[in-house]
């Protein structure tokens, strides 16, 4: 199913990974017809892949207009002037993904081994950057008047505590609940707020966990499989989640057909989440 969302502009953050879900979600929203701005920290290609200069493009070839923006959600100064750069652009933001994330790595660690680094690097861009990018796309549409969406990608991680991922868990329960305390701030402004929360997703992310969580002499695609494996073996549909699978949901939420659903915490995890 598609969604109009011709005459909409879109801005992603974190949306240069070939296998990512910032990309899946730009990619299917230009498909219903939305103008994309993609954002994240470099432009330079991602090893074969051309990175965030190979989205827009992926995205003019649809028929749509795009621009990419480097920066970093965590800059407040960046914030600002990708903000202005899209408004500059396109003149108004109806839709904004929050998609951006930490990279998984040295955080995966039990919390009294954890470095107060690490928890500050993931909060920096999860949480901090979330409320910063929301702050000012929500000033903005309030100004702009008409209505917005703004959409969280959160994670089961917000939604329940898992060994090992203490930094990330408090990060993404910040993200759920600010979400919450969003929605019910800007209802009035015809503004929704709602949060997806994936379950394990076949990402490059899915490398970076498994590098940050493998045991010693154990190598990073092995304990990558060990780690879908386990996730295949509580998940009733019986497969992993792909990047395809939260831009559907992205979808569904930036369009008109859900103008009534704000402050939700979606799980896209196959039935691994259902509470």
């Amino acid at each position: 199913m598609t969604y109009d969302l011709g005459g909409k502009v879109v801005l992603v953050t974190g949306a240069a990974g070939e296998r990512g879900i910032g990309r899946a979600i730009a990619l299917r929203l230009a498909q219903d017809g939305a103008d994309v701005v993609v954002n994240d920290v470099t432009d330079a290609p991602l090893g074969d892949w051309g990175g965030l200069p190979a989205v827009v493009a992926e995205i003019e070839a649809m028929g749509r207009a795009s621009l990419g923006v480097v920066g970093s959600i965590a800059d407040a100064a960046d914030v600002k002037r990708l903000l202005a750069v899209t408004l500059d652009c396109f003149g108004r933001l109806d839709i904004l993904i929050n998609n951006a994330g930490a990279p998984a790595g040295a955080d995966r660690r039990p919390i009294v081994e954890l470095a107060e680094s690490e928890w500050m690097r993931v909060h920096e861009v999860n949480a901090k950057g979330t409320f910063l990018m929301s702050q000012a796309g929500a000033r903005h549409m309030i100004e702009r008047g008409g209505g917005g969406r703004i959409i969280n990608i959160a994670s089961l991680a917000g939604r329940m505590g898992i060994a090992r991922y203490g930094a990330y868990c408090a990060s993404k329960f910040a993200v759920v609940g600010l979400t919450q305390v969003l929605a019910l701030e800007l209802g009035e402004h015809n503004i929704t707020v709602n949060a997806i929360c994936p379950g394990l997703t076949d990402t490059e992310r899915l490398s970076g966990m498994a590098s940050g969580l493998k045991p010693e002499g154990t190598t990073t695609e092995s304990y990558r499989q060990q780690l879908i494996g386990e996730n295949l073996a509580i998940t009733p549909l019986g497969r992993i989640a792909q990047p395809q699978d939260v831009a559907r949901s992205a979808a569904f939420l930036a369009s008109d057909e859900a103008d009534f659903l704000t402050g939700q915490s979606i799980s896209v995890s196959g039935g691994a989440w259902m509470a």
